[in-house]
């Protein structure tokens, strides 16, 4: 299979112009629209739907792209591997990641990343709702949650750890629990969902953060809104340390339980397709969060 045509389908995707993807690979116009035609006729399916006003990927385009971009990286990849061409850092890299933590983290490290490889278009999707790698076309992901899907692969980049905390007022206020059980007389603010948490204590007790025996619940969907009602006494919540270290530092929120963290050994990883070669944007990507974030991570210490 062609891989140039198969970089041209690509290109197209993402700029939604068949004719400004050609010329980025020094085609003409009509060259283009030749060779995607002739991949879609080799596929047997159409791959971009073209009218006079726009370009949209078909379903059976979604299905392609993941597999020619793979294909791609295959061929950089053995051309390296016999000193014939280089992997470039070039293109678009597609990642998702939480917002909170893109906000907190990942966007004051984004210009200097972006000066060390200026070829490179990073297109960032953050939300605190999880997106489908595969289905999606991302290239990279960064999760909060055990790794499930046998389809991707995954790197660590820093422990999570979750604690409880609250507002001074709102504890002045209410009241300090001393046991996992006094929780239910409180206010609590749980992420997403009504789903019991459970808790490990340091010497190995186990207790839960149950939502359905508070005397009053808040569900939120957004993580920095969590901390920001959390903060203005809104109860007690489950926060990841990365989220509220500045905050317990500086006292405007106080661990709850201290003795009890989330028992799942949350942690943060990098995802992503499980292919075998990893490109070089990803590659590279990926080893600069590692080593920004991962290695000296500002909450590792609070």
């Amino acid at each position: 299979m062609d891989t140039q045509s198969l970089r041209l389908f690509v290109l197209a995707t993402e700029t939604l112009n068949i004719s400004a993807a050609g010329r980025t690979l020094g085609m003409a116009p009509a060259v283009a629209s030749a060779r995607l035609a002739k991949l879609e006729k080799l596929l047997g399916a159409e791959l971009l739907h073209r009218s006079t006003r726009k370009v949209s990927v078909s379903l059976e385009g979604q299905d392609f792209l993941p597999y020619a971009r793979e294909m791609i990286e295959q061929e950089e990849a053995a051309l390296a591997a016999f000193g014939k061409g280089k992997a470039e850092v070039s293109g678009t890299l597609r990642f998702a990641a939480p917002s909170t933590f893109a906000q907190l983290y990942i966007a004051p490290l984004l210009p200097a990343f972006m000066d060390a490889y200026p070829d490179l278009t990073l297109d960032l999707h953050l939300s605190d709702t999880q997106f489908n790698l595969i289905e999606g076309s991302y290239d990279l992901a960064l999760r909060n949650s055990i790794l499930e899907d046998s389809s991707l692969t995954a790197r660590k980049l820093a422990n999570d750890t979750r604690i409880l905390c609250a507002a001074p007022d709102y504890l002045e206020t209410h009241g300090v629990p001393g046991t996992p059980d006094d929780l239910a007389a409180h206010r609590l603010v749980a992420f997403k969902d009504l789903e019991p948490r459970a808790l490990v204590s340091d010497d190995g007790a186990k207790a839960t953060f149950d939502l359905h025996k508070a005397s009053h619940r808040l569900i939120v969907n957004d993580g920095l809104t969590q901390v920001r009602v959390t903060l203005k006494g809104a109860g007690i919540s489950i926060n990841s340390l990365w989220a509220v270290h500045s905050e317990l530092n500086d006292g405007s929120l106080v661990q709850v339980l201290p003795g009890y963290t989330l028992a799942d050994n949350p942690a943060l990883w990098l995802i992503y397709p499980k292919s075998n070669v990893v490109s070089a944007k990803v590659r590279v990507f990926m080893d600069y969060l590692i080593q920004q974030i991962g290695r000296s991570a500002a909450w590792a210490g609070s």
